[in-house]
């Protein structure tokens, strides 16, 4: 028996764990020693943990592996992040993704981006787009040996031509996603017409451009913690990652960026264009819905770009867009809230975040929702945005 049973489940989030030289093992040589190493140090693995894979050969022991695998469908529950199977060996992925048991998992990055996705323009484009086509490498390579897995290629975007240039290699390279980030490019709105012919080509490709947290800074700026109240703890107790007050506004960055590439008519003018929203959570969606509406239908007698229109927002949105909630959150409610087309099931495999049982609480929450309300969530919602999947 799989984690997933008789279930057809479509994972929209699972991830790789990097080791140190993830994009130097890939990168061109003459940027390979400029390139950072991969640093643990904001997370929960630690620098010990992984000294050991790495003294072994990159790999975890066979007794490790075994150890896992007789764990069969309770797996997902007992080990997480580096000591999970499948977790940076791409040939242990196979093996775990055996006993999972999802048709498709999407497989995203997770600390191998610090510098590619970095705001800074201190970053040259020489770094920026040469540290991209190295995960893009990487992560080809990973998901070349299994077809459930879909990877997800990084897309910075502070240079339109660039971010053309490395959307077609990964789209030749069979890349199924693209990551940009939920934030400015530069001096440009990620809503510029500079990057129509990336939207063109991704909606001619049926690729979806997905986001995902990391793709804009975790903690709010340091003058909100200058309180008088003395320093708080982060989730894992050290102060480095995202603490109440980051969690409480997460959702603002993306929320931002949907909003600007609905009101400035991106979804609008490529219809075809599909995009998901990814460990950012989905409580936020149903108020943006009712908000954009309302805007649209205020300011379109004022803004010929609204007047334009063919569908409302929520249309637009509902249409082309989806979202994964957090393991906490009801989509039950969601639903009831907004409508059913919105929501993707994922497991966050193999982050302690995605919670041991992910199945089991989307499951509780959706008791009494309808066979579409769950057939969507579960599948149909995934393959209309990732329509290269089915």
């Amino acid at each position: 028996m799989t984690y997933a049973g008789d279930r057809v489940l479509y994972d929209a989030d699972t991830h790789i764990m990097e080791l140190p030289d993830f994009l130097r093992k890939f990168a061109d040589p003459d940027i390979r020693e400029e390139l950072p190493l991969v640093n643990y140090g904001r997370s929960i693995v630690t620098d010990e943990e992984v000294e050991v894979i790495m003294s072994q050969g990159a790999r975890h022991s066979e007794e490790h592996k075994n150890g896992l695998i007789a764990l069969g469908d309770r797996m997902i529950q007992e080990v997480k992040e580096i000591q999970a199977l499948g977790s940076f060996d791409k040939m242990d992925r196979v093996v775990a993704n055996d006993m999972l048991g999802f048709a498709k998992q999407v497989v995203f990055a997770t600390h191998s981006l610090h510098m590619v996705f970095s705001p800074s323009s201190k970053v040259s484009d020489r770094l920026r787009y040469g540290g991209a086509r190295a995960h893009n490498r990487h992560m080809a390579d990973f998901v070349s040996v299994d077809d459930r897995m879909i990877g997800v290629a990084a897309i910075p975007l502070e240079n339109p031509e660039l971010a053309l240039q490395e959307v077609q290699w990964c789209l030749d390279n069979g890349l199924g996603a693209m990551w940009v980030p939920h934030r400015l490019a530069g001096e440009r709105s990620p809503t510029h017409t500079d990057y129509n012919p990336v939207w063109s080509l991704l909606q001619e490709s049926k690729v979806p451009v997905v986001f995902h947290v990391g793709g804009n800074p975790l903690q709010l700026k340091p003058e909100w913690s200058n309180n008088g109240r003395g320093k708080t703890r982060d989730w894992m107790g050290g102060g480095e990652n995202v603490r109440a007050r980051d969690a409480a506004v997460l959702h603002q960055g993306i929320e931002t960026f949907v909003s600007m590439f609905v009101l400035d008519g991106v979804l609008e003018d490529f219809p075809g264009l599909k995009l998901a929203s990814v460990e950012l959570g989905a409580g936020w969606v149903p108020e943006m819905l009712v908000r954009l509406d309302q805007i649209h239908k205020a300011y379109s007698k004022v803004d010929d770009r609204l007047k334009g229109f063919t569908r409302k927002p929520s249309e637009q949105i509902t249409e082309q867009m989806a979202f994964t909630p957090f393991v906490f959150e009801d989509p039950a409610r969601l639903i009831d809230q907004s409508n059913e087309d919105l929501y993707l099931f994922s497991s966050d495999y193999p982050h302690t975040e995605g919670g041991r049982d992910p199945i089991a609480r989307f499951e509780a929450c959706m008791a009494k929702s309808s066979p579409s309300e769950v057939e969507k969530f579960n599948s149909g919602n995934f393959l209309r945005v990732f329509a290269n999947a089915g």
